[in-house]
């Protein structure tokens, strides 16, 4: 948060299509309401953002070709770069989490996971502790011909990285270790399926997997002692079959558990499911428009859900009925080609 408590959003944006960057926004307690603060354009492509645990650093990779992390210090209204972006030893890297002491970044392009140190005062290490690089493939001819790791993120325990990885649909366990990280076990999903997020349930030991590449989302039970996620069911987030493109993007689960959202693009919706038995099984409620085109990423706080609309340059916000879990559309800011949205 701010000083004085305020809260902030944090937005990312695609510079090579227009975006202005970083964008530092004021949220409304009441209703939710984003006020745009400022912006830096001085990284290339910040499409996904993450905030170090004490709130004072933020962290974007560079979704370029030659794949990088940059750090910015969060000073009030404004954010401050504290260095030159370190490369990650990955091309086109798509998502980021703090985790041990380090930046983890999800390299989507050369299909691998980056380690990069932090120091104490926030600031990177010129270069990663490791590389993990991720093998195999999958049916689809023209996205799956190698690996392509799309999200890393710690589980709920803090003692397994998890990454999502589209290419090879699969999620791989690891264990990070003096900045060295290694592979515990690698859990497949359905071929072709294309999974690009994973988004723990508030009670650890369940999670759901959106997948890209056919509209779904596999509801999974996760064992935090072995460090092991067991697929479930796989349910569709359209009611029928698209008749263009459909392309889930993000996932949400609500912060009692009982919805799962998700957004997806060329549909345009978002997607309500109920989760039942125990956390055992999703049920589809409804679709609501996402408020724009190409919803890229999806985010909650406060009661609301967030939507980074990357073609519309747009991030609208939902009101969500607590007891339906079905959003109703309260504003939107216009971002051009915003990638993602996180908070502090």
């Amino acid at each position: 948060m701010a000083d004085g408590g305020e809260r902030r959003a944090f937005i990312g944006s695609f510079t090579a299509a227009g975006g202005p960057g970083v964008v530092t926004a004021a949220v409304a307690g009441r209703d939710g309401a984003l006020t745009l603060l400022s912006s830096v354009d001085d990284v290339l492509d910040p499409s996904y953002l993450a905030l170090a645990p004490d709130g004072g650093t933020l962290y974007a990779v560079s979704e370029t070709a030659e794949g990088a992390v940059a750090a910015y210090r969060v000073k009030g209204e404004a954010l401050e770069l504290t260095g030159p972006p370190v490369r990650v030893g990955g091309s086109g890297p798509t998502h980021l989490s703090v985790v041990g002491g380090h930046v983890l970044t999800a390299n989507y392009g050369s299909g691998s996971v980056s380690a990069v140190p932090v120091r104490a005062d926030g600031r990177l290490a010129p270069a990663p502790d490791a590389v993990l690089r991720h093998t195999g493939s999958g049916p689809h001819e023209r996205r799956q011909r190698g690996p392509h790791a799309h999200q890393v993120q710690p589980d709920p325990s803090g003692r397994w990285v998890v990454s999502v990885d589209l290419g090879t649909d699969s999620v791989r366990v690891c264990t990070l270790t003096g900045g060295a990280l290694t592979l515990h076990r690698e859990i497949a999903l359905r071929p072709g399926s294309g999974p690009r997020h994973l988004a723990f349930f508030p009670d650890g030991r369940h999670a759901c997997v959106v997948n890209e590449l056919t509209p779904s989302v596999t509801l999974c039970r996760w064992d935090p002692e072995a460090g092991s996620l067991q697929p479930l069911t796989e349910t569709p987030v359209l009611a029928q079959a698209p008749a263009g493109d459909a392309y889930p993007s993000g996932v949400v689960v609500a912060p009692d558990g009982r919805f799962v959202w998700t957004a997806t693009r060329g549909e345009d919706v978002l997607t309500v499911f109920a989760v039942t038995a125990g956390g055992e099984r999703l049920e589809r409620v409804t679709t609501v428009p996402c408020g724009g085109h190409w919803p890229r990423a999806l985010a909650w706080c406060d009661g609301f859900l967030y939507v980074a609309n990357e073609r519309s340059g747009d991030v609208t916000w939902f009101f969500v009925d607590p007891g339906t879990g079905v959003p109703e559309r309260a504003g939107a800011v216009g971002v051009t080609a915003a990638s993602c949205v996180v908070f502090g």
